[in-house]
């Protein structure tokens, strides 16, 4: 993916760093409206967590994150991608749920949740339409005081089995909590409700080298391994990055034991007009550029920002002569043994509640593979401080937990095993540099910050998964094309003056 150090300049109108799915779109999107742009990668390849990794010497392949997100997905990629990418996002129809309150499969849009509600829940029809318009028109303007519990106790009120029906699988997608403010809720909510789920058909590995192929036609030029050390910063104006002399220290078995490749960038200091951030939010202010280059009322904003939560996932891969039974598993499973929805279990290290998604060969066409990611919730702080050993005890148990709770739904699970193996909040913070390893960002009011960067520093722009309703596969895109567009308006003025 990288190239010669001739491939490169000393300068560009525009550098991206971090290959996520919104660094990526931003970076796309300026390159096609004819900005010279560089789109820098601490990791040997792209993605972010919408990446994938083989094991086994390239005997199985796994997608990061889960493989779930809206409609939308094909609009956005069709406008700011291509259409080959958009007419490969496909639904997934079998939609699970397995708790002690409830059981049952649904389409997970719109008209399959009435009917489940009126139906098996007993809601009025009257109220269930009126609580679906009202987390539709939910805006910033007149909606931020009012929280996700609060407007579940206007519509639902004493009924917990309702709350976890339509709670349980936003907070896997994004980390809310019922304290959060009902709008982070209402779009990510609506957004799903329009259609249903929806995947890209052929794995996270092909959709990101379909990616890369349109950057590179419309000429962005991609330095992967690349991590960049500091945004330069003059007179309160941007003018380049220092990229750091070694990349990060990562020996991955997919690579067979072999360093990760050295990019001709490295130690370098390459010139820009503007910086579009698409990394950590507060790793780009505190780290990337440095607190002494923003006023003091900002960084005492920043400081107020929270981190969102990170996740555990397992990986397994079955052998060949194993497949998984579709009407049992569904296409995403979401499962738990707690007798309510609570935030606090799900992040829990004692895990209650887990996510499965189950990838047939259909989900990768030419395969006859089937694999299953079980995806949980979780704290960094209950990871971080654990020496090597407890580390290495904790992610086994992780693992037979998991086993076990999965024995319900695919049972022998063990038997029909051919690779398993853990990730954790470290993990994520290790290869996406993300403070604590946030899967999901940051809360609602790191938005603001987000958005405010080039008020402070001319030319500093950032997309990245902030507020809540910027997560997900969609959110990260779309926020992409925001902050380009935000960056083009710069530039186009910054050209005029």
């Amino acid at each position: 993916m990288d190239g010669a150090a001739s491939q490169y300049s000393d300068s560009y109108d525009v550098i991206v760093l971090g290959a996520g799915l919104a660094g990526m779109t931003a970076a796309n999107i300026l390159a096609r409206d004819g900005q010279k742009v560089l789109l820098l990668e601490r990791h040997y390849k792209l993605g972010g967590l919408a990446t994938w990794f083989w094991r086994g010497k390239h005997q199985h392949i796994f997608d990061v994150s889960l493989h779930g997100f809206p409609v939308g997905m094909i609009k956005s990629c069709r406008r700011y991608w291509n259409k080959e990418i958009a007419d490969k996002i496909v639904q997934l129809p079998a939609i699970k749920f397995d708790n002690p309150q409830f059981t049952l499969t649904t389409t997970f849009n719109r008209d399959d949740f009435t009917r489940l509600l009126i139906e098996k829940f007993g809601i009025p029809a009257e109220t269930v339409e009126a609580f679906f318009n009202t987390a539709r028109e939910l805006t910033h303007y007149d909606s931020e005081q009012m929280t996700t519990r609060e407007l579940f106790e206007k519509f639902f009120p004493n009924r917990p089995d309702v709350v976890r029906l339509l709670m349980e699988p936003i907070t896997y997608a994004n980390g809310s909590t019922l304290e959060d403010p009902a709008l982070t809720y209402g779009i990510v909510f609506s957004n799903f409700m329009s259609k249903g789920v929806f995947t890209f058909q052929g794995g996270t590995d092909l959709f990101v080298s379909m990616l890369r192929d349109e950057m590179r036609r419309n000429g962005v030029d991609i330095a992967v391994s690349a991590p960049a050390e500091k945004i330069l910063v003059e007179n309160g104006k941007v003018t380049g990055v220092r990229i750091a002399a070694n990349p990060p220290a990562l020996n991955p078995p997919e690579l067979g034991g072999r360093p990760v490749p050295r990019s001709p960038l490295l130690g370098k200091t390459v010139g820009a007009k503007a910086v579009l951030s698409n990394g950590n939010l507060l790793g780009t202010i505190f780290e990337l550029v440095g607190e002494d280059r923003f006023s003091p009322s900002f960084i005492a904003e920043a400081k107020k920002v929270r981190l969102n939560n990170s996740s555990t996932q397992v990986y397994m891969a079955l052998k060949p002569e194993a497949a998984l039974d579709y009407e049992k598993c569904g296409d995403l499973l979401f499962t738990s043994v707690a007798p309510e929805f609570d935030a606090k279990l799900l992040l829990s290290k004692r895990i209650t509640s887990r996510t499965y998604s189950f990838y047939y060969p259909k989900t990768r066409p030419g395969t006859d593979r089937h694999y299953i990611v079980a995806s949980a919730n979780a704290n960094y702080r209950d990871w971080a401080s654990l020496s090597d050993t407890e580390y290495a005890a904790a992610k086994e148990d992780l693992i037979e937990t998991t086993l076990a709770a999965l024995e319900k739904y695919v049972p022998q699970i063990r038997e029909k095993l051919a690779f398993v193996e853990a990730a954790t909040p470290r993990t994520f913070k290790d290869y996406t540099a993300h403070w604590n390893g946030a899967s999901f960002g940051t809360k609602y009011e790191g938005l603001a910050v987000s958005r405010s960067l080039h008020k402070e520093i001319a030319g500093l722009f950032h997309a990245g998964s902030v507020g809540i309703i910027m997560s997900g596969w969609l959110g990260a895109v779309n926020y992409g094309m925001i902050a380009a567009n935000d960056t083009e308006a710069y530039l186009t003025q910054t050209e005029e003056e």
